[in-house]
């Protein structure tokens, strides 16, 4: 049972991906500031492998950039009246120009040149753990 509401919450992410769904392709993205409180803020994601792991495309001299170099943990929550899924984990900093490419999509370019702007960089979240409701199921564990 618990796959299933996986690969659905799998499913919910996918469509949310690389500026698909216009209007709902955001999430939440939670992180800790330089005083140790949460922030959160919303956020498009770049690409995703089911819930295992989400990218989102960021300004390196931006807050969110900052924030990870100090602590890598956050959270992620993407939510409907029809779903919530909270996934936990860390995330890694990347500015390499291939990952940059593979991540780069539409809408993009109203806050880069391309994908070689030099401030342009890619945060990976890698799940850890999770809390999903989909439809009518619920799981919560951590990932293996």
């Amino acid at each position: 049972m618990d796959q299933k509401i996986i690969e659905k919450a799998g499913e919910i992410v996918a469509s949310k991906t690389g500026g698909i769904g216009e209007g709902d392709g955001f999430c939440v993205l939670a992180l800790i500031d330089d005083k140790g409180y949460p922030t959160a803020s919303t956020i498009s994601i770049s690409k995703a492998d089911g819930i295992k792991w989400l990218t989102f495309c960021v300004e390196l001299d931006g807050n969110k950039a900052k924030r990870v170099k100090e602590c890598a943990r956050g959270s992620v929550c993407i939510n409907s009246c029809e779903y919530n899924i909270t996934l936990v984990g860390t995330l890694e900093l990347l500015t390499d120009p291939g990952i940059k490419k593979e991540m780069w999509y539409n809408g993009l370019e109203h806050n880069f040149s391309g994908p070689d702007d030099p401030n342009y960089g890619v945060l990976r979240f890698n799940t850890e753990r999770y809390n999903l409701f989909v439809g009518e199921g619920s799981a919560t564990g951590v990932l293996a």
